[in-house]
């Protein structure tokens, strides 16, 4: 390698160091910041997964999430999460099948365009879960919904050092009680939720 080319890498690479430098993350909820949050829509994906006539689990997701999320770690049962989902940014293996899920058969994007969550209560459930109740809008209909909650970790993104805090939840909902019947039961009644939520620190 030559002289100019190496100094140089090692010159670049001194000077990303310290960006990437951190304190590790924490899973001790004591120690995450309290205040108010947002979903940074770049890292929190909704998943969802749905039996296929019995012979295999069919998946697909949600993207473009936005809401907000207050946090006191001293009073962890004060915490209050709102989301909204386009339901037209639903998304699968198949560009047939996502069209379809969109239309009046289905999740009908175009009348409903939402789908929305909001906490009415949160139960702690061990050092760091949580089961997070709250009504869940879709298709027109609000239910209430729970959702098992375990934190991710929290700290200081390395790369644009916002404060950030990551949750994982599960949860199941009958897509017939929302008024989406459409195949029951030959694909499965039952959706399954997999949510990856990352929120950026506001205040």
């Amino acid at each position: 390698m030559k002289p100019l080319l190496t100094s140089t890498l090692a010159l670049a690479l001194s000077l990303g160091a310290p960006a990437l430098a951190q304190t590790p993350p924490t899973r001790d909820p004591a120690q995450i910041q309290a205040g108010r949050y947002a979903v940074d829509p770049g890292h929190t994906q909704v998943g969802w997964r749905v039996s296929h006539m019995g012979l295999s689990n069919y998946a697909g997701g949600f993207s473009e999430v936005s809401g907000s999320l207050e946090l006191q770690p001293k009073d962890p049962a004060a915490a209050k999460l709102s989301v909204k989902i386009p339901v037209a940014s639903v998304t699968t293996t198949s560009a047939k099948l996502t069209d379809e899920l969109k239309g009046d058969q289905w999740l009908d994007a175009g009348k409903f365009p939402e789908m929305t969550f909001v906490s009415t209560k949160v139960a702690p459930a061990g050092k760091d879960r949580a089961k997070v109740t709250g009504d869940l809008t879709l298709h027109g209909v609000t239910r209430p919904v729970t959702l098992d909650v375990a934190l991710v970790g929290a700290g200081a993104n390395p790369l644009n050092q916002k404060y950030t805090v990551g949750f994982e939840a599960t949860g199941t909902l009958k897509r017939s009680e929302f008024g989406v019947k459409t195949y029951v039961p030959l694909i499965g009644d039952e959706l399954h939720l997999i949510i990856a939520g990352a929120f950026e620190r506001q205040d």
